[in-house]
């Protein structure tokens, strides 16, 4: 597997691509896809040059379904299984959650999560977490790595945040990454609340839609290799900073899709591919039966349920 890297030779404004192999380990997918995962070398190298940070950004006022983030499922509130799931990952700096909502912040505080509050106005997560990390404690250098961990994905794995953070401390020159699911089954990607990915063989990510793309001509079938955004990004501080700066853009409106912005911006988003698994984000009421049927049987369920 090689990743896109911006460097000397070869390639659009000066792109090159350098095989990942040299600096990280494959781990085994179930299908032709593969983790990357930084060498224990390489991670004791770059830890001390940059902090990863992970923010989980949740508001209870969502449009499609009010309150979910403190909804139950098996009996603990969504936000707890994003926080518990993503606080097994090993790479972490800080982990905090980022709201403009006191019930939020008061189930944060029973829970023992650190919490930073945030303004009201914001609609997409990207600015939400780009304000959480500007409020740090200590600061956030420029390139410090800040991961969005979407609180509305309760059956995340732990290697989904080393998926996208890899890439980062791999190249110093890529600016940011988004988990980019395959999808195997037609009614994901014929569903409009999955919110599917464009992208080039650099894995440039072109453009974000909720339409069914890209086009299958004749039947939909996994090797046509469409991909979803699952709820992780992960960004250079300096490049989130002029994300939060930029105004939000025609086509982010009309696709109500943070990524799209990116497309107006001087640097592009990179997808950081991963295998499908049976992991379910939440968007509607509907949703809570399908991620509480898929998460009795989940293994990361077992270890704190």
């Amino acid at each position: 597997m090689e990743i896109f890297c911006a460097g000397s030779g070869g390639g659009r404004d000066g792109e090159v691509f350098l095989p990942f192999e040299r600096l990280c380990r494959r781990v085994a997918s179930a299908d032709s896809f593969g983790i990357l995962i930084p060498s224990p070398t390489f991670i004791s190298l770059t830890k001390a040059k940059m902090k990863t940070i992970g923010i989980v950004p949740a508001r209870m006022a969502a449009s499609r379904f009010p309150g979910k983030p403190l909804y139950p499922i098996h009996g603990r509130p969504m936000l707890e299984h994003v926080m518990l799931r993503a606080r097994m990952y090993q790479g972490w700096d800080q982990l905090v959650l980022a709201t403009c909502d006191r019930e939020i912040e008061q189930f944060a505080n029973d829970k023992g999560f650190p919490v930073i509050m945030t303004g009201a106005h914001h609609t997409r997560a990207l600015d939400r977490v780009a304000e959480a990390a500007e409020r740090l404690e200590g600061g956030v250098a420029d390139d410090d790595i800040v991961v969005c961990v979407q609180g509305d994905e309760p059956m995340m794995r732990p290697d989904m945040m080393d998926a996208v953070v890899a890439p980062l401390r791999a190249d110093p020159s890529i600016p940011c990454t988004v988990l980019a699911m395959h999808i195997t089954e037609e009614f994901i990607w014929r569903n409009p609340d999955t919110v599917k990915i464009i992208h080039n063989d650099a894995g440039e990510v072109l453009y974000t839609s909720r339409a069914p793309v890209p086009y299958c001509k004749g039947s939909f079938t996994p090797a046509h290799l469409a991909r979803r955004i699952y709820g992780i990004f992960a960004f250079r501080w300096k490049y989130l900073k002029a994300f939060s700066i930029h105004p939000e853009t025609r086509l982010e409106q009309l696709e109500a899709c943070d990524s799209n912005r990116i497309l107006d911006m001087p640097f592009r988003q990179y997808i950081a591919p991963y295998p499908y698994v049976e992991s379910f984000s939440v968007d509607s009421p509907q949703d809570i039966d399908l991620v509480e049927r898929h998460m009795a049987a989940d293994k990361y369920w077992a270890l704190y349920k």
